[in-house]
């Protein structure tokens, strides 16, 4: 049923195995290399076609100085963070709610209701624009972070029950017996006795809610159309020139901007694996 462990099999497969490890792992990196490489070449680098060799001028200070005098990245930057913190907030805030609802009381729909929720995850973004577009015009919510981050808040909010429910389900009932009868209420039960034994599940998720509302690129551009609301995922396209393409400034501009949720993974780096593993040695 499980695969053999690498340290049983072949020495002609262990060394195959240790072989290839580095090399995907170049293959895979090899974008972001590019992307690394170009944010620091001069312009004539990139005319005279010399993408993969070393730099004839190194421009790190320069380009990555250019980025923030020359370009709005800065709004950009904060837009994001406009957009994405109320978003983690208010997914994750939904999400307990339901997913205590779902596991605590057993009603006649709860599985359908359930299934609404997952189902939704199915359902192929792409074809929800122009109905999206026209509800968020009709609602004046159109070109706004208020906007983007209600949409944002209403796709996510699926997952993130799914992924919630599962958690509480794996909680001792006994627990929310036990605190009935003390007298608490269903609020209070939910606050301290199920809030405080998901906060590895809570952190996990908010990592991976806070990188997929901050790379988000369709939304971005389908909602929003000014500088005064734009990401910066939906921005780097306008730090290149109108009439000559300045590379150098957009990957300077993707370095930048990819390191928010790098730092936010490394902060929250103990919680985010404990939240994975959580209930994995369970029985």
């Amino acid at each position: 049923m499980f695969p053999k462990p690498i340290e049983k099999s072949s020495v002609l497969v262990q060394t195959s195995y240790r072989a290839a490890v580095p090399i995907l792992l170049i293959i895979w990196l090899l974008p972001i290399i590019a992307v690394a490489m170009t944010s620091v070449r001069g312009a004539a680098d990139l005319n005279s076609g010399n993408y993969w060799g070393l730099p004839t001028e190194w421009q790190i200070l320069e380009n990555y100085t250019a980025v923030f005098k020359n370009t709005p990245i800065v709004r950009y930057i904060l837009n994001s963070f406009l957009v994405t913190i109320p978003t983690v907030i208010g997914a994750l805030t939904l999400s307990c709610l339901a997913g205590f609802a779902l596991v605590v009381y057993r009603f006649k729909l709860n599985l359908l209701v359930f299934f609404m929720f997952v189902g939704g995850n199915f359902v192929p973004f792409q074809i929800l624009m122009v109905p999206v577009r026209n509800l968020s015009l009709s609602l004046g919510l159109y070109d706004t972070v208020t906007g983007l981050v209600l949409f944002h808040i209403a796709f996510q909010t699926g997952f993130c029950t799914f992924f919630m429910r599962n958690f509480v389900r794996d909680l001792p009932r006994e627990l929310v017996e036990a605190a009935r009868v003390e007298g608490a209420s269903e609020f209070l039960i939910f606050w301290k006795v199920v809030l405080p034994l998901v906060r590895p599940a809570l952190a996990a998720l908010s990592v991976l809610i806070f990188t997929f509302i901050w790379n988000d690129y369709f939304w971005a551009t389908v909602l929003i159309q000014g500088e005064h609301a734009m990401p910066v995922t939906g921005g780097l396209k306008s730090l290149n020139g109108q009439w000559v393409s300045q590379w150098q400034l957009v990957s300077a501009g993707s370095i930048v901007a990819a390191m928010p949720p790098v730092i936010v993974f490394f902060l929250m780096q103990k919680q985010f694996i404990a939240g994975l593993t959580m209930g994995a040695t369970k029985g």
